[in-house]
């Protein structure tokens, strides 16, 4: 989440009189993340979430992540839907932008997991491929290989003002990944992004997951690779908690599970983790507006963890 198009008072005001949700008491922008604008909204019928979407959610997108949250409601998953207004809408235009005002779901994103709240984490994360079974909506991954390479390419030779021959390990991770990525592995819609940011929490029990807006279709145990790469490392990349790595993986065993095929080729999937959010911190690390509200990430923690994953055994991974 982030702030990147400012709303006034008097817009956000109005747009409430379109919703049975109260009238504005307060708002607040909110800081955190990176793809779009986010306000905290307090009514008189309670609190919400305002979200504009930015460029890199492309409005044609907006109908499948709303099928999406509502499927995954309708079956028990803590998901925040987006709320119709009066005539039925769940997409508006607000300040330019489409925009969705969002259940407010509650509980804390933790910054230093335990392993209780990794397995927990696991375990919904199971549930939620559970769930998308029969879930029959499809969107194509635009940050799949073929997108790291593309990025990769947007980046060129400032990838190297991040860090001296950032460029060079990058080419030979891509290199590495065209030649090892798993073809045969299940597809399913996956979250794609379930950071410890993404998931709302009180104690050890998951109260909500959020920020759907890299969900995709593609290589399910991708989504169990991705979460894996975020939540077992110390922020900054180093440090890794093979406590947590082992409690991940058994969550996501007693809910849904990883075949035999899929832990071989975890490594590959870990490696292609942090090299996609790798590229896209690089990318928004030197492309972020110097005015937006939005704080910036540090595209070498991946770094860190594509290091380690090179040379970790499965054993260390908890699989």
């Amino acid at each position: 989440m982030a702030v990147y198009t400012q709303v006034s008072a008097e817009a956000l005001s109005a747009l409430l009189e379109t919703y049975d949700a109260g009238t504005l008491i307060s708002v607040k922008g909110i800081a955190e993340g990176v793809e779009n604008s986010n306000y905290l909204v307090d009514t008189s019928a309670g609190r919400f979430i305002l979200t504009l979407y930015e460029k890199r959610v492309d409005s044609a997108d907006l109908p499948f992540f709303m099928a999406l949250l509502d499927h995954l409601a309708d079956k028990g998953l803590h998901v925040p839907r987006a709320i119709r207004d009066r005539s039925g809408l769940q997409i508006r235009e607000v300040a330019g932008r489409p925009a969705c005002l969002i259940e407010f779901l509650p509980g804390v994103s933790v910054s230093h997991p335990t392993p209780a709240q990794t397995h927990a984490t696991g375990a919904v994360l199971g549930q939620m491929h559970a769930a998308l079974t029969d879930f029959t909506g499809e969107r194509p991954n635009t940050l799949g290989l073929p997108g790291w390479r593309a990025l990769a390419a947007r980046c060129g030779p400032d990838l190297d003002r991040i860090a001296p021959g950032l460029g060079l390990r990058v080419a030979e991770e891509l290199t590495w990944l065209d030649q090892s990525w798993p073809t045969t592995l299940a597809h399913s819609v996956i979250h794609a992004d379930l950071f410890p940011d993404n998931v709302l929490m009180r104690g050890a029990a998951v109260t909500g997951v959020i920020d759907f807006y890299f969900a995709c279709s593609d290589v399910r145990a991708w989504d169990v690779a991705v979460t894996h790469a975020s939540w077992c490392f110390e922020n900054d990349g180093t440090g890794f908690h093979a406590d947590r790595a082992a409690a991940l993986i058994a969550g996501y065993d007693e809910t849904f599970g990883l075949s035999a095929e899929e832990r071989d080729a975890f490594r590959a999937l870990a490696r292609g983790a942090c090299l996609r959010f790798l590229l896209t911190r690089a990318w928004d690390w030197l492309n972020t507006p110097a005015d937006a509200l939005v704080t910036r990430k540090d595209p070498l923690a991946f770094l860190r963890r594509l290091d380690f994953y090179r040379d970790a055994d499965p054993e260390s991974l908890g699989l």
